[in-house]
């Protein structure tokens, strides 16, 4: 039992970049982080689940829930920026894991972070899907639903149903896209994903500085609707429900924590990298959601597409900023796909480095310099998964995954911090032990108002996590290996 909380030697985790032959390219300054972080988290939740959640939980005051939700994700956050300078390698969470609080619960971190980053790359690839099929259709291309939509749905009531469609190819389109461009290398992906950036960055000031002289100040009242008698339906309580369903528009940021081995300077870098593009990305939401609920009415944005919707209510002199959103929106979903995909191959990577994994999962691509299996093969499950399943199931794990990942975070900087006060600490989150107690417990309780069926599903896939480590992991394990009496 001992061994399964065997904790990796901060030392050991340190050198292995330095012996290892298979060396990932150091190409990413901070700009380029930022812009790896912006391009994950602007995507989703602004473009889709930002009216939903006005319209039945918060109301204008969906501008709260964004604030609400930054400082969770804030207190994570910092959090991940004191390990990703102190401990600059490949593999996120699940290599703080390792070094705090020990093998098992690393396994268990990099399990669960597949359902953060490959389950969520297949969601926003469902998205993306939608945004082009309406996109073209407005130039009057029809795609068949049969060959755009999930050939499967579910809900509470009725369970698991088939819906007559075959695949949602457009979602297969852009997984296989993004994943032949990180094979290619990672400095190309950042330059594409830097010139998606730009272009929704664009959009999206278009619609806040010209949309800002369609508002009505009507639509804003009231700013915080009466709770009709019910938690969760505006009132207060309603802005902490919408907080925690536009939550999935931050998820994202700490991907760029896998990309600390291709960062040139880590100990700097990473928390300029992940601070840096939460702040932005937290302005750039609570601009675009007081600006969209003063262009229409709260109660008409639950809609696919509100951003779309609200210019088209504005009338004729901005209507011709509706294809632009779209495009936005596509770009924006994009770069969420490309980031995503780029972030499992690298949690992989630092999981079959340690033995946790087959060593085919640690090869380097002996031209391009990319982790090409583990990108190949999770580029072809996010295939599958994105065309068979429908976004509601998808979206929901995604959730939980990284919830759960914040939580261990939050704790693991805590033990590390009584355990080891000795290790350099380029950046140190701030008012410990306030901090990361507050971020472990804010996510909790996120994770606890989750349905029932999500839990149910996180338990079935940690089970089935834990058939592969006790039966393959555990016994290749590297750190096992090297230290047989442990």
């Amino acid at each position: 039992m001992k061994g399964l909380f065997a904790r990796k030697p901060l030392d050991l985790i340190m050198q292995e970049p330095e012996v290892e032959q298979n060396q990932l390219r150091r190409v990413l300054g901070p700009m380029g982080l930022v812009s790896l972080g912006i391009g994950v988290v602007v995507g989703a939740g602004i473009f889709v689940l930002s009216g939903h959640a006005a319209a039945a939980y918060a109301g204008p005051a969906i501008v709260l829930s964004f604030i609400i939700s930054a400082i969770g994700c804030a207190l994570a956050g910092l959090c991940y920026a004191e390990f990703a300078s102190m401990i600059p390698i490949s593999g996120s969470a699940y290599t703080y894991s390792y070094a705090t609080l020990g093998e098992l619960l690393a396994w268990i971190i990099g399990w669960d972070l597949v359902l953060e980053y490959l389950f969520g790359a297949s969601t926003v690839a469902v998205g993306w899907s939608g945004y082009v099929v309406s996109f073209l259709k407005d130039f009057g291309i029809i795609i068949p639903a049969a060959l755009c939509q999930a050939p499967l749905s579910y809900s509470a009531g009725a369970g698991w149903q088939t819906t007559g469609a075959i695949l949602n190819f457009p979602a297969i389109f852009i997984v296989a896209l993004m994943t032949t461009l990180l094979v290619i290398g990672i400095k190309e992906s950042t330059r594409v994903n830097n010139f998606i950036v730009i272009v929704k960055l664009i959009v999206i000031a278009l619609f806040i500085c010209v949309g800002v002289f369609f508002i009505k100040v009507a639509n804003w009242m009231p700013f915080l609707p009466p709770n009709t008698g019910n938690f969760g339906e505006f009132g207060w309580s309603g802005v902490i429900r919408g907080a925690g369903v536009i939550f999935f528009a931050y998820i994202g940021f700490d991907a760029i924590s896998t990309a600390a081995q291709e960062a040139r300077n880590p100990q700097r870098d990473m928390p300029i990298g992940i601070l840096g593009s939460l702040a932005a990305c937290t302005v750039i939401f609570i601009l675009m959601s007081g600006v969209l609920t003063g262009i229409m009415k709260y109660t008409s944005l639950s809609v696919p597409d509100p951003i779309a919707v609200a210019v088209n209510a504005a009338g004729p002199g901005i209507a011709w900023l509706r294809p632009f959103i779209k495009l936005g929106a596509i770009a924006g979903l994009s770069s969420v796909v490309l980031v995503l995909l780029m972030a499992q191959p690298r949690v992989f990577f630092a999981m079959a480095r340690d033995g946790l994994l087959p060593a085919g999962f640690a090869k380097v691509h002996p031209r391009f310099k990319t982790p090409y299996i583990p990108t190949i093969l999770t580029g072809c499950v996010a295939i599958m998964v994105s065309g068979i399943f429908p976004i509601n199931i998808l979206g929901e794990l995604v959730s939980i995954g990284t919830l759960l990942a914040f939580v261990i975070v939050c704790v693991g900087v805590l033990v590390l911090r009584y355990s080891h006060p000795e290790y350099p600490r380029v950046f140190r989150t701030p008012w410990v032990p306030f901090v990361p107690v507050a971020g472990a417990v804010v996510t909790l309780l996120q994770m606890v108002f989750l349905p029932f069926d999500t839990w149910m599903r996180l338990i079935i896939w940690m089970a089935i996590g834990m058939v592969i480590y006790f039966f393959y992991s555990r016994k290749h394990s590297r750190l096992r290996i090297l230290s047989p009496k442990e």
